[in-house]
């Protein structure tokens, strides 16, 4: 699909900073020099064609609830239907086939940590194996989106920068578990989205937009805005790069990556001795395998992490990719 100027803006600058107006899509409009029937038109168009996953909000990671990163050593004849099974628990977001032993690679988001481990232990018992439970123990860089026009340029607000999560979890109220629940599968096409969204969850308009600016202003809604596909726009080659670093170099190691421009999230997970050694995870994104792997050989020149061992996971095959489901939340107590 040919993007129109418009298209290729409404996908590449509004990924965050999203109006949050009574008429986003007027403001985007009048911002383009458009209109906004037209504007809901590309959007749709953008839709159809999987560039856009959904418009919305992207919450910081253990705020709300709990979640981790999760992988599988699936035998290849048993791929797709592993997967399948992986895919039909509500609380899996994300599974990706990657280039390694461990091949199945999920995220699951929970209420509580107890809720993930019942979820995992399912899949245990679904499939036969036994899956590598990474929870997040450092959050280095949060998704703040993918710059279509300088690919490799990330934003890096606040990357490497230290979170208290737990100050951030006393900052909510009961009423954003409802309004998350509402937002989880993006504004609707529509001249007025936010009064539907604050219908869903008992808000008027003004409320819900005023929690949605007060919940970004916290970096609990670390972005709002349009949630792109890479693949579907032509960045096929996905790398989780593992890292094995010295417990007392990780945080060290971990905010150089995260200022890295081509680094699009950065987290720390714990070690899973012998399976698995790595403690830093990082994202690199590429139109090519060749040139992710240039990025990361650059990176290990200049930040000088030669020595230290790392593994570029590529992605072959994404069986789901959607947002957390926080309707199934209850909030804890």
């Amino acid at each position: 699909m040919k993007l129109t100027d418009t298209e290729f803006s409404l996908l590449n600058d509004w990924q965050r900073d999203f109006p949050l107006v009574e008429r986003p899509y007027a403001a985007l409009a009048a911002a383009l020099g458009s209109n906004e029937a037209a504007v809901l038109r590309a959007l749709g168009r953008l839709m159809d064609a999987g560039h856009i996953s959904r418009i919305g909000a992207v919450f910081r990671p253990h705020v709300l609830g709990a979640s981790t990163l999760a992988a599988v050593a699936c035998p290849p004849e048993r791929v797709e239907a592993v997967a399948r099974a992986i895919d039909a628990h509500p609380e899996v977001n994300h599974n990706y086939e990657r280039e390694h032993r461990y091949n199945l690679w999920f995220v699951v988001t929970a209420p509580t940590r107890e809720a993930v481990s019942d979820v995992l232990a399912d899949i245990r018992r679904d499939t036969g194996l036994v899956p590598l439970d990474l929870p997040m123990l450092g959050d280095f860089h949060i998704d703040l989106g993918f710059d279509l026009a300088h690919p490799g340029k990330a934003h890096l607000d606040g990357a490497g920068q230290p979170v208290d999560t737990d100050a951030l979890r006393r900052a909510l109220q009961p009423a954003d578990y409802g309004l998350a629940a509402a937002l989880e599968d993006g504004l609707p096409l529509t001249p007025h989205p936010f009064a539907q969204i604050a219908a869903r969850c008992g808000l008027d308009t003004s409320a819900c937009l005023a929690r949605i600016s007060e919940l970004q202003a916290l970096s609990i809604i670390r972005r709002f805005g349009v949630v792109v596909r890479h693949r579907e726009l032509g960045y096929t080659a996905n790398a989780m790069v593992v890292w094995d670093v010295p417990d007392a170099r990780v945080d060290a190691v971990g905010r150089a990556l995260a200022r890295e421009p081509a680094v699009t999230l950065c987290y720390r997970r714990p070690r899973r001795l012998p399976e698995w050694p790595y403690t830093l995870f990082s994202m690199v994104h590429g139109r090519d395998r060749a040139s992710v792997l240039a990025e990361i050989a650059a990176m290990r020149t200049r930040l000088d992490l030669g020595e230290l061992p790392c593994q570029p996971l590529f992605s072959l095959r994404r069986f789901k990719q959607c947002g957390a489901r926080y309707s199934r939340f209850a909030r804890a107590a």
